[in-house]
């Protein structure tokens, strides 16, 4: 099992808050999508690092899985927008070796989409990206394998063969129809057209067809990036969550906009915060037809699951995951204080919580009264009285608050004491102030020291004994008196 250490992310979302158990079905909003899987060198050759092209206007940070053979990834901006992610070996001049090889394995069995981190299992690598939106807007990412170019040494290419088969799912959030019912969450698998001929053919050419089969999961609380390997729970596997069976995948010149698509969504479940899904790809080893290259399946022809012979070569798995909910604000209050803010709509003694549109700028004012303000804890921190943030989740906020007592100092007789705190609450000395306010729970410890030629005879009141040192945890107001004579 890998630690969150072994991830690398631009932003890092908030933990989930606890809402009502039914979602605003007309404010649910996607706050992120996530994307780990296995996937197997089938270049024929040696690679020696991978890339991702995303393509995403509306994603405002990216974050991957870096617990990979080659470490961890970079970033380049791409013309159109997007991003490239790549993780690539070292190259040595010296020896002319690279630091790190993805070998093509002689065989290779199904997994889970996370048993190929840092394994012995040959052949095998695993990656994964996170995308943040602000708003619900599709992306779509291509896989590529990156060996080395035979014109250049040393310097990685992208294998030109094809890029890598795993299609990478897009998520959206659709309203509901109606109100009152749930909106949908859609995960949208498209299988891109196949590259043109060198010689035309006369008939439009269908692509290359895979199996894939489909798990599906439901969690109450958002998931990261890491939970998405590692046989961790999350990751739907059994019977119990199949959602599709087999399905075929093939590009289909002679259709337009659900054309070698594969699309699962459905109403998020009452308190769902996270839908998981896990897909299983193979690759078809039926006939195909020799004009237009269409997949003919055995049997009835539906292709609707893979006959003796159909299906080929396990491709790889993905397993991915969209976070979803209501942008919210939640403040808790601990101790006596007042936190106000957001234009109004946070006022606590009253309302504590709101929603908010996606990416607004939230500032929180804490006011003490006659305490103290300790500091904010959760998606605020620090102890200045004002926090800013932008809303980006379901976020939680804690407003620290602590009651401050008198303490008062009396003395019979000549002498002096010194109050001590444990914390940084002013010093109290008699002498000087013989009263001044600590906060509660403060370790005040008293010193006497008589006039000369007098002598401490012993504590009255909130202190006692005649040992000329007393220590009292303030929890009231509290008088002392010192007697000297």
């Amino acid at each position: 099992m890998f630690r969150k250490r072994e991830l690398r992310a631009s932003i890092v979302l908030a933990a989930a808050l606890a809402l009502p158990a039914v979602l605003s079905a007309q404010s649910v909003t996607l706050f992120g999508s996530l994307a780990n899987f296995d996937v197997l060198n089938d270049t024929g050759q040696d690679a020696h690092g991978f890339e991702i092209e995303v393509q995403a206007s509306q994603a405002q940070a990216y974050g991957t899985f870096n617990a990979t053979r080659y470490g961890g990834a970079t970033f380049q901006a791409t013309p159109t927008g997007g991003v490239i992610v790549r993780w690539a070996a070292a190259y040595d001049a010296a020896t002319q070796r690279w630091s790190a090889t993805t070998v093509t394995p002689a065989s290779f069995q199904p997994t889970f989409g996370h048993s190929c981190v840092l394994t012995a299992i040959v052949g095998c690598d695993h990656y994964g990206i996170y995308t943040l939106y602000y708003s619900p807007a599709a992306n779509t990412a291509k896989y590529y394998w990156l060996v080395e170019d035979i014109n250049n040494p040393g310097t990685l290419i992208r294998f030109a063969g094809s890029q890598v088969q795993i299609p990478h799912p897009t998520v959206t959030v659709i309203p509901p129809a109606q109100v009152g019912n749930p909106p949908q969450v859609a995960f949208e698998i498209v299988v891109p057209p196949p590259p043109p001929p060198e010689v035309p053919k006369p008939v439009a050419q269908f692509g290359d067809a895979k199996w894939v089969k489909v798990y599906k999961n439901e969690l109450q609380r958002q998931v990261g990036l890491d939970e998405l390997l590692a046989d961790n729970p999350v990751v739907p596997a059994d019977a119990g969550h199949l959602e599709t069976a087999w399905k075929l995948l093939q590009f289909n010149p002679n259709t337009h906009g659900n054309s070698g698509v594969l699309r699962n969504q459905g109403g998020i479940g009452s308190g769902s915060k996270a839908v998981v899904r896990r897909y299983e790809f193979y690759k078809y080893s039926g006939t195909y037809d020799p004009l237009d290259h269409s997949a003919t399946c055995g049997g009835d022809g539906t292709c609707s699951a893979p006959l003796d012979g159909e299906l080929g070569d396990f491709i790889g798995a993905q397993n991915a995951a969209a976070n979803v909910g209501v942008p919210t604000v939640t403040v808790t209050k601990i101790g006596s204080g007042t936190v106000t803010g957001a234009n109004g709509k946070i006022n606590c003694g009253g309302s504590c919580s709101s929603t908010f549109n996606q990416g607004t700028s939230v500032t929180l004012t804490a006011n003490a009264g006659g305490g103290v303000f300790t500091g904010w804890s959760g998606d605020c921190g620090g102890t200045s009285l004002t926090c800013t943030f932008v809303v980006n989740a379901e976020q939680n906020v804690t407003a620290n608050f602590a009651a401050q007592y008198t303490v008062s100092i009396g003395r019979s007789g000549s002498g002096t004491v010194v109050a001590t705190p444990n914390g940084n609450d002013r010093q109290l000395n008699c002498g000087g102030a013989c009263s001044a306010k600590f906060t509660a729970g403060t370790a005040v410890t008293l010193i006497a020291t008589p006039a000369p030629g007098l002598k401490f005879t012993g504590w009255t009141n909130g202190c006692t004994g005649t040992a000329n040192t007393c220590t009292v945890v303030i929890g009231k107001d509290t008088s002392v008196q010192a007697n000297f004579k």
